[in-house]
């Protein structure tokens, strides 16, 4: 298999629509998707598993009379740097599949999904990635405004599955504190492709715009994803 991305990382506001691209891909056959995104078997590292395990983790012990290691009884983290742990354990979960799986990289796109806010957010997370990623990596930023991240949050709430990928929602109050803000468009600034001078490496980025709302129909998805996969190939790894 070649001529396929090896690594892309796509990143957004909560609700966005990166669960509903990745199911795209995932529903279309290889060969079609290799044609036309050029990506190849997937392999998906998600922050969002690990965030959920330690909530699992500190009720457990809370229920044991034991402190929480994590978070708060409210689901707030005790520390921010929680937010690099989830990236370092990407980087570590990336080098394993790299070092356990001989042609990974020949037969795999690894798609690295996350959501950050904050003002330095999106930079700190990316300093944070290895440089096995970063060499490799090509960036899908999803944009779309905090009030329709907001609102598509509300939406995709299912009671009982709030563990799931697709389904789990933040309340209001973790949706401003974390996510009101941040920092894309003074990384991109403000352009819709370009670079991203990331710790020596040029990483190629291209922005997705979600308004209006493409990611709800599968008609109206592929071909969105069809401009943004062909854009990110005009864009040369440095």
């Amino acid at each position: 298999m070649d001529k396929h991305y090896p690594v892309i990382i796509l990143v957004a506001r909560p609700a966005a629509g990166k669960s509903e691209v990745i199911d795209y891909l995932k529903k279309t056959p290889l060969v079609e998707r290799m044609e036309r995104f050029n990506v190849a078997e997937l392999a998906e590292f998600d922050d969002f598993l690990y965030i959920w395990e330690w909530f699992e983790e500190d009720d457990f012990l809370q229920q044991n009379g034991r402190e929480r290691l994590h978070t708060k009884p409210d689901y707030y983290f005790r520390d921010e740097f929680a937010w690099h742990v989830c990236i370092q354990k990407i980087n570590n979960a990336f080098a394993k599949r790299l070092a356990g799986e001989k042609g990974f990289l020949a037969r795999h796109t690894s798609l690295i999904e996350f959501a950050r806010g904050g003002e330095s957010a999106f930079r700190d997370a990316f300093n944070h990635l290895s440089d096995d990623i970063l060499k490799l990596a090509r960036i899908v930023y999803i944009k779309v405004p905090y009030e329709e991240s907001v609102r598509k949050n509300k939406k995709r709430a299912r009671k009982g599955e709030e563990h799931s990928v697709l389904y789990h929602s933040l309340p209001d109050d973790k949706m401003e504190y974390y996510y009101k803000t941040n920092d894309w468009d003074t990384l991109s600034g403000g352009e819709d492709q370009g670079t991203i001078a990331i710790r020596g490496h040029a990483v190629p980025f291209v922005v997705f715009d979600n308004m209006p709302e493409k990611t709800n129909d599968p008609a109206t998805l592929g071909p969105a994803l069809d401009d943004v996969f062909a854009r990110l190939g005009t864009l040369q790894k440095k």
